[in-house]
């Protein structure tokens, strides 16, 4: 997969104090009227257009501005609110040159915006140089959840139950599970959430110096299949070989992953500060790291045995592969964890790379080991499949009859009596046209019961002599 380009990065006071502060989302789309994503043809309805909202959809919609319009069709259960300023009249005549009176404009479906939905969710707390993996981009168990209250919304909560540390919407805050259950359950909550699920806040801030979980491993089935909706359900080809997979992350990546264990004295916000202010160097600009707690995997502790069931997952995430800054910035943390890891709380590393560059990546990753080291590869397969090739044609030619051969030793005497083949005219040219005889009949052979054959002119000879 390939992440877009946020540069290098070092660690300012604003970058370092944003580390420390509590995580919150932000949820980015909204269902105002003035926003022309909201509308079929991504503009908002033209003077003197017919305004149609879904009928069956409920939807309350944030309207700023003045609006003229030929005919207003609302939802059966919905709610325009009108800002200051804001007010609909009642126009047949389209004075705008780029719309035709009596156009129709479709309000699309605002039930599209799931809550699962990783494009969907801003972090306020990000940083510079840092990513987050797939599980991690909505809303984990220990952040605040904040609504903007100056639009309107409308969120598909899916199946699946989700806990937050607090919900902030329509100029609250819901920090007791109670009354956010009484506010979902309200007219005004109902408007905003849907769908099957549930959601609960339980106030606990994550008060382990080591960081913790986000807490969203069940749910990254719905992440993934929201993210990867628009592509069809299927990940984007990557331009590595022996690509990775970290954990929370819904498709594979190029680049390495290093793995920590810790102890007491491990502290994540100040590790993920010490990354950003000695390693994302300019030279290493196309590279984006992602540092949490995520849970150990069963392969992980069968391979290493038993442990702690948490782990410091470090995702050195290249844009472009086959520049090998993932594997220099790894070994670099590797260094430094032997120079420093016991200061640091770190009692082990490992780390997993991906291969090189596949066919169609960079010209530096095509001309390097990996690429040469498959050419004899490709060599010796060909050989081996013209070798079978070859065998295979000479069994076939001679279950047809049409090839033979024999050991000295073991020739059965010639067949005797006439000749039951046949003329080849490929031999009757005129090489042979000048011989007035024509080498004696074969004998059949009295150990065979086969009596279908042709004389060769190629074996006639020796058969002669013999």
């Amino acid at each position: 997969m390939r992440f877009p380009d946020l540069g290098f990065a070092s660690c300012r006071s604003s970058s370092c104090a944003a580390l420390t502060r509590a995580a919150y989302k932000l949820w980015l789309p909204n269902t105002d009227f003035d926003d022309a994503s909201n509308w079929s043809q991504n503009q908002t309805p033209c003077a003197g257009a017919t305004v149609e909202f879904p009928a069956h959809k409920m939807v309350s919609v944030l309207v700023r501005a003045g609006h003229s319009v030929s005919d207003l069709l609302l939802p059966l259960d919905g709610e325009l609110i009108l800002a200051s300023g804001a007010a609909f009249s009642a126009s047949v005549t389209a004075w705008d040159p780029n719309c035709s009176a009596g156009s129709l404009a479709l309000f699309r479906d605002p039930g599209r915006f799931l809550w699962h939905d990783p494009s969907l969710w801003h972090s306020e707390d990000a940083v510079r140089g840092l990513f987050s993996v797939d599980a991690e981009r909505v809303p984990c168990r220990h952040d605040d959840v904040v609504f903007p209250p100056a639009t309107s919304f409308r969120v598909g909560l899916g199946p699946g139950t989700r806990t937050v540390r607090s919900v902030s919407a329509l100029g609250q805050t819901f920090t007791r599970d109670d009354d956010l259950a009484a506010f979902l359950a309200s007219r005004a909550g109902r408007l905003r959430f849907h769908g099957p699920g549930a959601l609960h806040v339980v106030p606990e801030a994550c008060a382990d110096p080591s960081g913790c979980v986000c807490g969203n491993d069940e749910e990254l089935p719905w992440v993934c299949a929201a993210l990867l909706q628009p592509l069809g359900g299927r990940c984007p080809a990557v331009a590595c070989r022996d690509a990775l997979q970290p954990e929370g992350q819904c498709c594979n990546l190029c680049g390495a992953i290093i793995s920590l264990t810790h102890g007491a004295a491990f502290d994540l916000e100040q590790y993920r500060a010490r990354l950003l202010r000695t390693f994302l160097l300019p030279e290493y600009q196309r590279l984006q790291v992602a540092v949490s707690k995520v849970r150990r995997t069963q392969r992980v502790r069968e391979a290493a045995g038993p442990g702690p069931d948490t782990e410091i997952q470090v995702v050195l995430a290249e844009a472009e592969p086959g520049g090998g800054g993932a594997t220099r910035l790894a070994q670099d943390i590797l260094a430094d964890i032997a120079e420093n890891g016991e200061a640091l709380g770190i009692l082990s590393a490992t780390v997993r790379e991906s291969g090189s560059p596949v066919m169609g990546g960079s010209v530096a990753g095509l001309d390097g080991p990996g690429h040469r080291a498959a050419i004899p590869g490709v060599v010796a397969a060909a050989l081996l499949l013209a070798v079978l090739l070859a065998v295979f044609l000479v069994v076939l030619l001679r279950r047809a009859g049409r090839l033979r051969w024999s050991r000295g030793e073991d020739a059965a005497p010639a067949p005797t009596g006439p000749p039951l083949g046949f003329d080849n005219p490929v031999f009757d040219s005129a090489g042979f046209a000048d011989s007035k005889q024509r080498p004696p009949a074969p004998q059949p052979d009295a150990g065979t019961t086969s009596l279908s054959y042709f004389i060769n002119p190629l074996f006639a000879g020796q058969e002669v002599e013999a």
